[in-house]
């Protein structure tokens, strides 16, 4: 059974609350009744509501019984705070021990797939890849991530005419962006056994020779002087556009020649309108602070330019989150791929749905404060 799926009927008592399974055995003692449940969220969402409902649907097929849901917003559509999602109708017996999985199904992935919008959107010419496998909690989790990558970027594509996410890390959840297997070239861990930049790409062209070479080069602290001398030792690939680096720089050093000074002085000489005004403390670390910074990526495509490499991608990594995508917009960083797998919800409180049953055998009625959930 893959994540969409579980738990299934036979195990959905082990995992829904208590309260629920018992209020369930006071219906099936006095009689059931059919109700529908409103569902919402308290703050803006994309709506990404197809593992859930694929879920509740095979949970009432494994039942045998019918349940009826009208969606209020079309897969990728923008809800409001607040705004039913869609109702759900069915016989209370079946759908008041789902709530608990269904809800874990569904908040999650609308907020995931909003801060997906929105970075893509900010980012319109970059492409994007799903890195967060690695930051999910567990396996259905990193499921429904993908999942919600896909569908804000989808919306990205129609409404900003955005490239968007190109594919994800693992081949599992390659599917949701047309993809037959995940992507990746090698992390630091390579660097470190091939005791060498050079060398680590040497070994991995040499095993895999038909794969775009995209090389780490911030292991040894030289991001500049190991893209070079990469770029040096496959200039074939770099002038077929088949060669890329990969900056990771971790927030407590700057890239390689950078400090306070020569950052500003960067952004001044590509970009001085992104220095000009007021710039929050979170805004200046992302413009000329340590790690991958705006001033850090103009550094490096400089550097490459100059040096006649002008076709070597720059892919960029490190907490790219909807506000760092938005600084980098800001400065017209010359990224081409952004790894990602800060789409996640960075507060998890934001991620809560809400179930509440607004009719009972088709009569309305919903507890006081929760009016605006009615049926217009």
């Amino acid at each position: 059974m893959t994540g969409a799926m579980a738990p299934g009927a036979d195990d959905l008592g082990r995992w829904t609350d208590k309260y629920f399974l018992r209020t369930k055995a006071v219906i099936e003692h006095f009689g059931d009744v059919e109700a529908t449940y409103a569902i919402f969220m308290r703050r803006p969402v994309v709506c990404a509501p197809r593992l859930a409902i694929e879920w509740l649907e095979g949970v009432a097929a494994e039942r045998g019984v019918t349940i009826r849901i009208d969606l209020q917003f079309a897969e990728g559509k923008w809800v409001g705070a607040g705004e039913p999602i869609m109702y759900i109708t069915g016989p209370l017996a079946h759908l008041i021990d789902c709530e608990t999985i269904f809800l874990q199904k569904i908040g999650p992935a609308c907020v995931a797939a909003y801060n997906a919008t929105v970075m893509c959107a900010e980012l319109p010419n970059v492409a994007f890849l799903a890195m967060d496998a690695r930051h999910c909690a567990g396996t259905d989790m990193a499921e429904m991530m993908a999942y919600a990558a896909s569908v804000g970027s989808d919306r990205a594509k129609r409404k900003a005419d955005a490239t968007g996410f190109i594919g994800n890390a693992t081949d599992a959840t390659a599917h949701y962006f047309g993809q037959a297997q995940g992507f990746g070239t090698m992390p630091h861990a390579l660097i470190g056994y091939a005791k060498s930049t050079v060398r680590a790409a040497e070994m991995f062209h040499e095993v895999h020779p038909d794969i775009d070479l995209i090389v780490l080069v911030d292991y040894f602290g030289q991001e500049i002087t190991d893209a070079l001398a990469v770029c040096r030792r496959f200039p074939e690939l770099a002038a077929e556009g088949r060669l890329g680096v990969r900056i990771d720089t971790p927030g407590g050093r700057y890239l390689e020649g950078l400090d306070p000074p020569t950052s500003y002085a960067v952004l001044e000489r590509h970009v001085p309108h992104s220095i000009r005004g007021y710039r929050d403390e979170t805004e200046l670390r992302y413009l000329i602070g340590t790690g991958v910074s705006a001033a850090a990526v103009h550094h490096l495509r400089d550097k490459l330019n100059a040096a006649g490499f002008d076709r070597v991608k720059i892919v960029a990594s490190s907490g790219f989150s909807p506000a760092k995508c938005r600084v980098m917009s800001l400065a017209d960083a010359p990224i081409d791929i952004i790894g990602t797998g800060s789409f996640l919800p960075e507060k998890w409180s934001e991620t809560y749905a809400t179930a509440d049953i607004v009719e009972y055998d088709g009569v309305g009625r919903v507890k006081v404060g929760r009016e605006f959930l009615m049926r217009k």
